[in-house]
């Protein structure tokens, strides 16, 4: 069983994860990237499905032209989970190309 974020853990999530901000009406994480171009963006979402099945934890995200949306919960908590700590790490350790 995946359990949710306690709230010391969640208290402390604008440290852990300073790129991140807590989703709007979810109990989620979100982050948006922007990148040169199209290709840019693809590249970067290509390795992050590879994390993604490494790490066995999908996000929801969104691809428009440069922009990446990425949205991360975890369904078998309810919520925010150590999981979408570890895969937003794993996220931001990407040396991604130039992000504009």
């Amino acid at each position: 069983m995946i359990r949710p974020l306690d709230a010391a853990t969640r208290a402390e999530l604008p440290h852990t994860l300073p790129l991140w901000q807590l989703a709007e009406g979810r109990d989620a994480i979100t982050r948006r990237f922007r990148f040169a171009d199209f290709s840019t963006a693809w590249a970067f979402m290509s390795r992050v499905a590879l994390l993604a099945e490494k790490l066995d934890h999908h996000p929801e995200w969104s691809n428009v032209w440069n922009r990446v949306e990425i949205l991360l919960t975890t369904h078998d908590a309810g919520g925010l989970s150590e999981r979408d700590i570890a895969m937003a790490q794993a996220i931001d350790a990407i040396e991604p190309p130039r992000i504009l």
